[in-house]
């Protein structure tokens, strides 16, 4: 496997983003630690047909089989599970995506909170200096978002809005999925072939 990403998806709307994002990770051949808020867990049951089954095991296997992960290639772990890979800067990746992030998440990546897995990695990122891109899906913006938003970026995280663009002329909400979703894989520095670059045919 190419590399190992950490991606976590909490209870913003926009779950079809973060679905996307570990197809393509596993295509990329990426090993991915997928942690699930609860809150995520609703989201994606109510966004999307998935019937995500409620055990965590049942979870891997279920997102295993319908993405074509090889084996240990996709791992999901719990959000009290404090002896996980990312849960320490000894063995936590170099990249973390949170997508979507939603603001009660980007409030404690601010204030570095670290109340559960997916801020204790988030924490974990920023203090050993490693890449966190933060995927926002919020609207309107409070000065609270935006204050937090600021503080993250000040901190080395990147902030990147769930803004698809129009200027490729979208025929399906899938193309605006994809639009955000090769801006992160840009951002990873992972080639993708969901949108061209501006400039490119």
């Amino acid at each position: 496997m190419s590399r190992t990403i950490t991606l976590a998806m909490t209870g913003a709307s926009g779950a079809q983003y973060g679905l996307r994002l570990l197809q393509c990770l596993l295509a990329a051949d990426c090993r991915v630690y997928l942690l699930l808020s609860s809150a995520a867990e609703v989201v994606i049951r109510t966004e999307t047909n998935l019937d995500l089954p409620a055990d965590l095991d049942e979870q891997q296997l279920f997102l295993s089989q319908r993405y074509g992960a090889d084996d240990e290639q996709l791992q999901l772990f719990g959000r009290d599970d404090w002896f996980s890979p990312v849960a320490s800067g000894s063995s936590s990746p170099a990249s973390m995506v949170i997508c979507p992030a939603s603001g009660g998440t980007l409030s404690s990546i601010a204030t570095g909170a670290s109340n559960n897995l997916i801020e204790r990695a988030a924490d974990v990122a920023l203090k050993e200096r490693r890449q966190l891109i933060v995927v926002p899906r919020e609207t309107p913006y409070s000065a609270v978002h935006l204050e937090n938003m600021l503080k993250v970026t000040q901190l080395g995280g990147i902030v990147l809005p769930a803004s698809p663009g129009f200027y490729m002329q979208p025929d399906r909400v899938e193309d605006l999925i994809d639009f955000v979703v090769a801006r992160i894989l840009d951002q990873l520095g992972l080639e993708q072939d969901l949108m061209p670059r501006w400039g490119e045919d």
